[in-house]
């Protein structure tokens, strides 16, 4: 498990998340620990490494990058996830 601290897209609160670094590409939603709006997380690994994280606003679908390595890596990661 990897945890990392990041800016909820609602409430401008610093929260942290823990995601399973085993797992190459996942999408999933989680709460804001301090406003409880709901987040889609996007985390991109590569070797256990957080390379890519993507967090979505549910209300109105805007999107903000929080980290992003090497562009290439991430996609080839992403499709060698499906």
């Amino acid at each position: 498990m990897v945890e990392h601290f990041l800016q909820c897209i609602y409430c401008w609160s610093e929260i942290s998340m823990l995601f399973d670094s085993s797992v190459t590409y996942q999408v999933y939603v989680e709460d804001c620990e301090v406003c409880c709006n709901p987040i889609e997380v996007n985390p991109v690994f590569d070797n256990g490494e957080l390379i890519s994280l993507e967090c979505k606003n549910l209300g109105n679908y805007s999107a903000i990058t929080t980290l992003k390595k090497n562009k290439q890596n991430v996609l080839e990661n992403i499709q060698n996830a499906f």
